[in-house]
């Protein structure tokens, strides 16, 4: 656990001075739930029950602390977005009252988070949200009624596109966790968002691509625009039959107990009219670099339509957004990703890290972090990690010629480094 999420979550420095057995539990219960999930003795699905009976004995006393750590944790741990889904779903088969109010609460910072242009958080509350009904704590159909909302948004008239693409983005990309339970619940309606959708996809401008690809040339691999990849994504997923074999989903060990549990509606939910003061997320171009033929000895890589990969891909995006400031323990938490035995999990961390890196006009964060994360990796990984780096380095410095140079002085700065 990071001091600096303990600071945030709590609103005071992790190690202070206990003043009152009240103060004792708080710490207590901050660290219960920021540690869920992470190595144990005792299986996850064992933590989650006892958590959440611990947790269920503390809301006479600590309900609005234990209300506002989970809101914080959906919106600043988006890698662990199924763990607290379920945590949350226990807590709502125990007390109904409990999971009415948390619902309420994400609703608010969710509104918060939009008026606040905090649009990143906003994505991670939307499908938190949404896993929500998997849970059995919200309702599909008033689930499909916000996404319906969501997508009525590219009717609008007279609003930058920046705007409309983010409320398509947050649409789609909430569907790899709850997509098969809305289709099951409400096919018609999610057929109509569909359409409504891929109308907008297919009218929309595209003109900032050009200046966002990293290579020039689409050989070996396309470099798609980020809401054309998602939606072919989306429509194999569909294809598919919704069936998806990554998503960790720990509410699957309790279905005998979360399918008791009364379901709340979602209130009617209204996007925010675009003011003069709304700043909206860039769109963005997919950096590929590797596929399933540059390890043929290890697991495969998903194919670049996969929903699988862009699942894997965001997770990692998540743990470098939720650690950068901690080389270290932003190492640890990659090469310990869940699953890491069923993938080719050093190619995808070391595609993640450079598509960052290469992020145009500019990357998340300072270059030198990227290249203190890949020594600190090569450090874990000894005997793997530098040789994908090998790898990915002879690919980058072969394809020089069709590079932006902007992404080419980038790797003369990292180089540097490494």
């Amino acid at each position: 656990m990071l001091v600096f999420y303990v600071a945030e979550i709590g609103g005071q420095p992790h190690k202070r001075r206990k003043t009152s057995d009240a103060n004792e539990t708080e710490d207590h219960l901050e660290s219960l739930i920021c540690k869920v999930g992470e190595k144990s003795a005792c299986s996850l699905e064992s933590n989650l029950e006892g958590l959440a009976g611990v947790l269920e004995a503390d809301l006479p006393n600590y309900k609005s602390k234990i209300l506002r750590l989970l809101c914080t944790v959906a919106r600043l741990l988006p890698e662990k977005l199924t763990i607290y889904t379920t945590l949350v779903g226990l807590l709502n088969a125990r007390n109904y009252n409990f999971g009415g109010e948390f619902v309420e609460a994400m609703i608010r910072q969710l509104k918060e988070s939009l008026k606040a242009n905090n649009y990143n958080e906003a994505v991670y509350l939307v499908r938190f949200l949404s896993d929500l009904v998997n849970c059995h704590v919200i309702a599909a159909p008033s689930m499909v009624a916000m996404f319906e909302n969501f997508v009525s948004v590219t009717q609008e008239e007279d609003v930058p596109q920046v705007r409309r693409d983010w409320y398509v983005y947050a649409f789609l990309s909430s569907l790899p966790w709850v997509g098969k339970e809305l289709y099951e619940k409400k096919d018609a309606e999610m057929d109509r968002i569909f359409a409504n959708t891929e109308s907008y996809l297919k009218r929309r401008q595209k003109t900032h691509v050009p200046m966002l690809q990293v290579w020039t040339a689409d050989k070996p691999h396309p470099q798609e625009e980020y809401l054309d990849c998602l939606w072919a994504q989306i429509q194999k997923l569909k294809k598919d039959r919704w069936q998806e074999r990554h998503i960790l989903r720990p509410y699957l060990a309790f279905d005998s107990i979360l399918c008791e549990a009364l379901q709340h509606n979602l209130p009617p939910f209204t996007p925010p009219p675009h003011t003069e003061d709304s700043v909206y997320p860039m769109p963005r171009v997919i950096f590929r670099m590797f596929d399933y033929t540059d390890d043929p000895e290890g697991p495969v890589m998903p194919g670049s339509h996969s929903v699988e990969r862009f699942v894997i891909e965001e997770n990692l995006h998540c743990i470098i957004k939720s650690h950068w400031k901690e080389r270290k323990t932003c190492a640890a938490q990659l090469v310990s990703y869940p699953g890491k035995n069923k993938i080719p999990l050093n190619y995808h961390i070391v595609e993640v890290i450079f598509a960052e890196l290469f992020q145009l006009p500019a990357p998340p964060h300072i270059d030198v972090m990227y290249t203190t994360l890949l020594i600190e990796l090569c450090k874990l990984q000894p005997g793997s990690l530098p040789q994908v780096l090998a790898q990915a380095t002879e690919m980058l410095y072969m394809r020089l010629d069709t590079m932006n140079t902007t992404c080419v002085d980038r790797i003369c700065f990292s180089s540097l480094h490494l």
